[in-house]
């Protein structure tokens, strides 16, 4: 097998959600890059073999993973192969592709890796009796709804339920979906779903949000410190929030930060806006780490920010960092607030380049926006070939993807060990 350069690939990662719609895992999927960009689409034992080196020896299980279990597809080679022992077997889950063909040596081969403690899943899968040696074994059974309809998945998960399996419901694409399988009692959920909410779903921009809103708003224009201060007085949770916040260990302050002016001294007028930012995908009843909606605006926006500090035009503007983050987290408000995108550039004091990256995709920064959803979208190969067009490496990339993953892992735990 060629050894590839790790830094010549990108790696997607898609939330696993839990039946109340809280992240759980991620698959993690990897496309390799030739020189000049263009992607590489090799056989499943390289790519997994990619997946595994960079993970363990690149970058770190838990700048990908944070706390959550990660899915890894393997072909019949690589599950066969010892590598796959060197990961770690309380956090990975090892997904057995549909191509593989059920024969003894394969049975043989996952149940040894049972008896090493080993989670094992079957991806794309459709009933059949041919399984039924392995049914016992697999601990996930993983129903692709693009290639099995609901209208057949009842009599599948009906033919699968004697088993000790758990059933997760992948590409599942709307909300009616989601509920209809949950409904029939699947445990865990990967797809859009949920960065798709229906129109009666989304929430109003309520006192709290109209006053994140001025906040920010406030910020942009670089208010006094003691009009921000009041602002955030004005409500008795985000107070709180602030003062858990300078609080954290994050911070670790010698004494404890008893009033708000303080706090805001010490977590600076950045670190303040990022916190706002993000407040706005908060939900009370779901820690950072698990809100789906959070961690796809916070990667987004770190994402964003990264590239910016690479991108060979932004690299050498100081706000552009703190622009693209902006932007990113802008982008995904109109998804979960009953208000336009054209509102939110009326009610914030936005530069030109802002407003034509959220209206239009338009600028440099409106480039950045769509490499970021495409790679949510994991459409690896077109960001492959958009970065290529920005003048940014693959090697650039990857280390702004990893971490924008980290970044968002650190800002859960904060916010977690500020609660504590």
């Amino acid at each position: 097998m060629t050894v590839m350069n790790p830094r010549n690939c990108l790696i997607g990662r898609q939330p696993i959600l839990s039946n109340n719609e809280r992240i759980v895992a991620y698959e993690l999927l990897f496309r390799s890059i030739r020189s000049g960009n263009s992607a590489d689409v090799q056989n499943a034992t390289y790519s997994t073999a990619n997946v595994i080196n960079n993970t363990i020896t690149g970058f770190g299980i838990e700048n990908l993973l944070g706390e959550h279990h990660g899915y890894i597809n393997l072909d019949h080679e690589m599950l066969m192969s010892d590598v796959i022992e060197l990961l770690p077997k309380q956090q990975i889950v090892l997904e057995l592709l549909e191509t593989l063909e059920v024969n003894a040596g394969l049975i043989e081969r996952c149940r040894d890796l049972k008896e090493k403690g080993f989670t094992l899943a079957l991806d794309d899968h459709e009933y059949s009796p041919v399984y039924r040696d392995l049914y016992p074994l697999v601990d996930i059974v993983k129903v692709d709804l693009l290639q099995t309809p609901l209208e057949r998945v009842a009599e599948m998960v009906g033919n699968i339920r004697p088993f000790p399996v758990r059933l997760l419901a992948e590409k599942v694409e709307s909300r009616e979906q989601f509920l209809a399988c949950r409904d029939m009692h699947f445990d865990l959920f990967q797809g859009y779903f949920f960065a798709r909410p229906s129109v009666l779903e989304k929430r109003n921009m309520d006192e709290s949000g109209a006053l994140l809103l001025k906040l920010l708003h406030m910020l942009e224009k670089d208010a006094d410190t003691k009009e921000i201060e009041n602002a955030i007085k004005s409500s008795s949770v985000l107070s709180y929030k602030l003062l858990l916040l300078a609080n954290s260990v994050a911070y670790a302050p010698r004494e404890p930060v008893e009033n708000v002016g303080r706090a805001l001294a010490l977590v600076g007028r950045n670190q303040v806006k990022r916190w706002i930012q993000l407040a706005f995908f908060a939900k009370d009843n779901c820690q950072a780490n698990e809100n789906p909606m959070m961690d796809m605006a916070a990667v987004r926006a770190g994402f964003m920010e990264q590239l910016a500090m690479r991108h060979p035009l932004l690299s050498r503007m100081s706000d552009a960092p703190d622009k693209a983050f902006m932007v990113g987290i802008l982008s995904l408000l109109e998804k979960i607030y009953s208000i336009s995108i054209a509102e939110l550039i009326q009610r914030l004091n936005l530069g030109d380049d802002i407003q034509a990256a959220l209206a239009g995709r338009e600028g440099v920064y409106g480039e950045l926006l769509n490499v970021a959803e495409k790679n949510e979208e994991l459409e690896l190969d077109t960001v492959g070939h958009l970065l290529s067009e920005m003048g940014i490496s693959m090697g650039d990339a990857l280390v702004s993807q990893v971490s924008s993953y980290a970044w968002n892992s650190d800002a859960a735990d904060d916010e977690e060990e500020g609660e504590d």
